[in-house]
């Protein structure tokens, strides 16, 4: 039997959708299980050491104390953003941002810097760390200060010389301060260059390694110690973190990939379910045959089992190695996004695929393939169904759960797979109602008097929808199946254009690219002069004051009640506020009334951090400002464009209450790239201002954010493939009951053109209808993607609806063209024999 329903082509769709999903789901479980496999693997290396206590003060020597008597190894590293100097020649200064790495002599505890003595020479694994009054730089430093290995280079108050260029240093992470080159200094001569001072952006890590019982019993005393004690503004690392700014950009990745191979298994779940069912409604004579020669229900049933099982442990085997080879692909495109040479992957993500493919079809294919087990005898003299179809319905349910659980294992997280598949689940049951109630309106409609504003309904539409109606169940099928493919398409295409090249656009040509901070009170007005004179008009400084959250109506700020390890790390760290009386031209209030002009205590806080640390309009905040109190309610919320790239503050308040303490300033502006020297000389002036630009660092951002864009174009393939499947399976499923009605229409004398109009107004009212849900659904569950998994916003769409309705509409013309346009070149006669 399988033979010959290969041979017959019966097979192939199921086949096809089957090894689709199966490679996509596999994909990415290959490369979600080696990157896995790598960071615990690389965990030491990627931290540089066994354990890490962080803080942003010095840290509490009790910790070193504690690890020297537990036989443990310690060393430091103190972490800055700075200006380092050069002289460019012609007697012109250079200066550049760098990240300041200060390292003591143990340095690092794990792993191994490599270092070369000339860019893009042989590197070398580095022995301890540079020589005294010596620097080793990343070889983007030396390109920007045109120098070379040997060259001077001014830190702060001092001068080094470059010894080597850095080509390795895997514990360098993805913060904000990392992504600008790299100068490593030696931490015994980091107080000879002055930079560490009031305000200072300082990060200070105290590495651990050893035996793994000390490293245990030491983090178990660290953690008693932060965590019980309430430690501020220090936290604890350990190997299981393996370096958690790759590991969340990682995560994103994987977000992203998951999402689009889920999605491609639920096509393929419809292109099965649909493939399934034609094949069910050409076998019922043959069953019933045999029905009739002796065969039992059980032997049906075993006949089927057995053909399906095998077709599934084919097609799962064929789509694993699709798969594996995918994640290859995937790899080359994620570039040096992975920049480590990672294991070979287990063998459960091979497992798991060939897992799905079972599920897939027992649970889509099977509960079709139930009438055939119970088809009645007579069906060769009746076309009697028996009452079969109310159990392939409750195998439906059972199908339907089986995948849900299905796509949450997939996704390795409970709410990305249960938006995916509540989705899913809820999308079917919608649709299938939706459809059903649409199409007995419109064949009741249709059969009035006047229909479509006093026009009377012509022959084909009148037709084309009772035609629908009088197949209730199939009709409502299709249009759920189409509906649930398009739905899928717009969703992944949605979540490509609005987070992606939303993302890419949302930062106008004409955007701040250069930040100056540390500007001290009695450099305010110079500074403004300066860029005034070198034509950069109107820059505004602003008032920056550090503070740190103490309580909330009274109550203390505790980081151990916050859920959310964002909310936590925020009330953990000093703000950075604000005092003005001008609500900023990109901000706007979206509750309460900005204070403006007064001397109450006011405080208008941005409503995302409200959201996250609990905060609403009323609630009287306390800061912490240089060991004095400043206390006000949140009289307003404002919702910030980030996009513009101006300075802008989660937290300002009136002048009268910050204008006494202790402030820097800080602006941002737009600087062409042949103006560099104004901010050169300006900092050449001006030693402890710090000018920060960020285009190579949104450079950099942009080629990371570019390879996983890369990778979800290349997996989206498999989308597109699945939903062809589907939209082709979902046609096809009505195809030799549209060809047997249009051949009767043919051979009770209607004309090409009338059967043509029938055709073209059934198709329309498929297309039209899935379209509309499918760009509903997209848009909802976007929604909620957006929101709960991505952490972005997802703006209505406005012209989702008609795009959908407008792919519908196409993509069931073009299929019904396909499936139907041999019935209207072939004679009548010809086409009732066929069918």
């Amino acid at each position: 039997m399988t033979a010959r329903d290969w041979r017959a082509g019966e097979l192939t769709m199921l086949l096809l959708a089957l090894v689709l999903a199966v490679a996509a789901l596999a994909s990415v479980g290959f490369l979600a299980d080696r990157l896995n496999r790598g960071l615990e693997r690389d965990a030491r290396r990627m931290i540089a050491a066994d354990f890490i206590v962080r803080a942003d003060h010095p840290v509490d020597p009790m910790f070193a104390r504690e690890a020297q008597s537990l036989a443990l190894a310690t060393a430091s590293t103190t972490i800055f953003p700075s200006m380092v100097g050069a002289d460019g020649g012609n007697g012109q200064p250079l200066s550049r941002l760098a990240a300041i790495k200060a390292v003591s002599a143990e340095y690092p505890l794990r792993g191994a810097l490599r270092i070369a003595s000339a860019p893009g020479g042989p590197d070398r694994e580095a022995k301890g760390i540079p020589p005294p009054g010596t620097v080793w730089v990343d070889d983007e430093l030396l390109d920007a200060l045109k120098l070379h290995v040997g060259s001077a280079v001014k830190v702060g108050a001092r001068s080094f010389t470059v010894d080597a260029v850095i080509t390795r240093e895997l514990d360098r992470g993805f913060s904000f301060v990392n992504f600008s080159p790299r100068l490593m200094m030696r931490a015994d001569e980091l107080a000879a260059t002055g930079l560490i001072g009031y305000g200072s952006r300082v990060t200070y890590r105290l590495l651990v390694a050893g035996a793994d019982p000390a490293v245990a019993q030491f983090a178990a005393w660290a953690h008693a110690r932060v965590d019980d004690g309430k430690m501020r503004g220090v936290a604890l690392e350990s190997l299981h973190d393996g370096q958690p700014q790759v590991r969340e950009t990682l995560d994103r990745a994987r977000h992203f990939l998951t999402l689009v191979s889920l999605l491609t298994a639920l096509l393929a779940a419809v292109a099965i379910a649909m493939s399934a069912h034609r094949y069910t409604r050409r076998h019922l004579d043959s069953c019933a045959a045999m029905r009739c020669l002796g065969a039992s229900q059980r032997t049906l049933r075993s006949l089927f089992i057995l053909e399906f099982a095998g077709l599934g442990l084919v097609g799962g085997a064929v789509g694993v190695a699709l798969g594996y080879a995918g994640h290859l692909a995937l790899l080359a495109w994620l570039g040096s996004l992975i920049n480590v040479v990672l294991p070979y992957p287990g063998p459960l993500p091979a497992l798991e695929g060939i897992a799905a493919g079972l599920v897939l079809l027992l649970g889509f294919a099977l509960p079709p393939l139930l009438p055939l087990t119970h088809v009645p005898p007579v069906r060769v003299l009746r076309r009697e169904w028996g009452d079969a179809g109310r159990t392939a319905w409750l195998a439906y349910g059972v199908g339907i759960a089986l995948f849900a659980g299905l796509l949450v294992i997939a996704a390795g997280e409970l709410k990305l797979g249960g938006i995916v598949a509540g989705g899913f689940a809820i999308g079917i049951l919608v649709f299938a109602c939706v459809a059903r109630l649409a199409l007995w309106c419109a064949a009741r409609v249709s059969r009035s008097e006047r229909f479509g504003g006093g026009v009377r309904a012509g022959v084909g539409w009148r037709y084309a929808l009772a035609s629908l109606e009088r197949r209730p169940g199939a009709s409502a099928l299709q249009i759920t199946a189409l509906a649930i493919g398009l739905m899928c398409l717009l969703l992944i295409a949605m979540t490509r254009n609005d987070l992606i090249d939303g993302w890419r656009k949302s930062t106008p040509p004409d955007a701040p690219n250069e930040f100056l901070i540390d500007i001290q009170p009695d450099q305010h007005d110079a500074v403004a002069a300066w860029l005034r004179t070198h034509g950069i008009g109107d820059v505004e400084l602003a008032p920056m004051v550090r503070g740190r959250l103490i309580s909330i109506n009274g109550n203390p700020v505790d980081p151990a009640q916050y859920k959310s390890e964002d909310a936590r790390r925020l009330v953990d760290r000093e703000f950075n506020l604000s005092y003005t009386t001008q609500l900023p031209g990109d901000n706007r209030i979206v509750a309460g009334t900005w204070f403006g002009e007064t001397t109450d205590p006011h405080i208008s806080i941005e409503e995302g951090l409200a959201k996250l640390i609990g905060v609403k309009i009323g609630d009287v905040l306390k800061f912490d400002v240089t060991g004095l109190e400043v206390t006000a309610p949140v009289t307003s919320m404002r919702k910030l464009d980030w996009g513009s790239f101006k300075v802008n503050f989660f937290v300002l308040m009136p002048p009268a209450q910050l204008r006494d303490f202790p402030a820097t300033y800080i602006t941002s502006f737009h600087l062409p790239a042949t103006e560099r020297r104004v901010v050169d000389g300006l900092v050449a002036q001006y030693p402890n201002v710090t000018a920060i630009d960020i285009a190579p660092i949104l450079a950099q951002i942009q080629r990371m954010l570019e390879q996983v864009i890369s990778a979800v174009q290349f997996l989206f393939l498999f989308t597109l493939v699945a939903g062809v499947l589907v939209l082709y399976a979902a046609l096809a499923g009505t195809r030799d009951e549209r060809s047997a009605e249009s051949a009767l229409l043919r051979a009770l004398g209607a004309s090409r053109e009338q059967v043509r109009a029938v055709q073209v107004a059934e198709f329309v009212t498929v297309g039209a209808l899935a379209g509309l849900m499918a760009a509903i659904g997209a848009q909802a569950v976007g929604s909620v993607l957006a929101t709960r998994v991505f952490n972005f916003y997802l703006p209505l769409d406005p012209w989702l609806v008609p795009v959908g309705i407008a792919a519908g509409v196409a993509c069931a013309g073009i299929g019904g063209w396909i499936s139907l346009r041999h019935v209207l070149s072939r004679p009548a006669l010809q086409s009732l024999r066929d069918a």
